[in-house]
């Protein structure tokens, strides 16, 4: 064997090395022969890449997460807020990630940014705060429909923060303020009701049963000996006093 032809074999040799391709199960190779797309991505796997005539593009199959920019967001009440989100999505078919646009996670955080100004803008604070859930369903929603001729699932997306100007913090502090007041007012109120038409059942009682009366004379006898206190306060019925008063008066 001369030197040459030892000299061809290794450089093929090498260069059948060099086009091998191992692809992890998460990642799929999207090949271009001559610069047409081939019908099916590789992967996952050994497979062949013959450059220059190949070239692979490596695509991930694994859920990725980015965050959107804060945005400047006027809501239907006329409320300025700072707002951002965390957007979740995953490629579903490489090929067309690769070929239907030039870089699908920029253009997903653009559409991103877009979405959640005006799905935002449309609705008032106070359903911001309250029904979150299902404006990231309808952010999702919107989002799924633009990425899916790319190849891209949207999964999920959520409002992360919602930044609320001081005035708006503090007018929102007085307004619980005030709320857990009236609760309080309120409660106090049923309770003093509640209380009163007690008494007035007591009442009743003690007007029907005379006797009644002398017996809740000593009951509060017997509950002053026993704190065993130095003043003792004997209750003396008022018929008493009205008598005196008018004997006094006939002299």
């Amino acid at each position: 064997m001369n030197l040459g032809l030892l000299i061809i074999i290794i450089i093929v040799g090498l260069y059948l090395l060099s086009s091998i391709k191992i692809l992890p199960e998460y990642e799929r190779g999207v090949i271009f022969r001559l610069g047409r797309l081939l019908s099916e991505a590789k992967g996952p796997g050994i497979f062949l890449v013959f450059a220059p005539i190949d070239r692979i593009v490596r695509v991930s199959l694994r859920q990725e997460a980015f965050e959107v920019p804060p945005q400047d967001i006027i809501t239907r009440d006329n409320v300025t807020l700072k707002v951002n989100a965390v957007v979740f999505l995953r490629v579903i078919e490489p090929r067309r990630a690769v070929v239907e646009v030039f870089d699908y996670r920029y253009q997903t955080s653009q559409f991103a940014q877009t979405t959640l100004r005006s799905v935002l803008g449309e609705v008032e604070l106070d359903e911001l705060l309250a029904h979150r859930d299902a404006l990231n369903a309808r952010i999702q929603s919107i989002l799924d429909q633009h990425t899916e001729p790319w190849g891209v699932k949207v999964a999920n997306v959520e409002v992360k923060q919602v930044d609320l100007p001081e005035s708006m913090l503090r007018a929102m502090a007085k307004q619980a303020e005030a709320e857990r007041e009236k609760r309080a007012k309120l409660i106090h109120a049923e309770g003093e009701f509640a209380a009163s038409q007690r008494l007035a059942d007591a009442a009743h009682v003690l007007a029907t049963q005379p006797t009644a009366l002398q017996l809740r004379y000593l009951q509060t006898l017997t509950e002053i000996g026993v704190e065993k206190n130095t003043t003792i306060v004997f209750p003396l019925p008022i018929d008493i006093l009205t008598g005196l008063t008018k004997f006094l008066n006939k002299e």
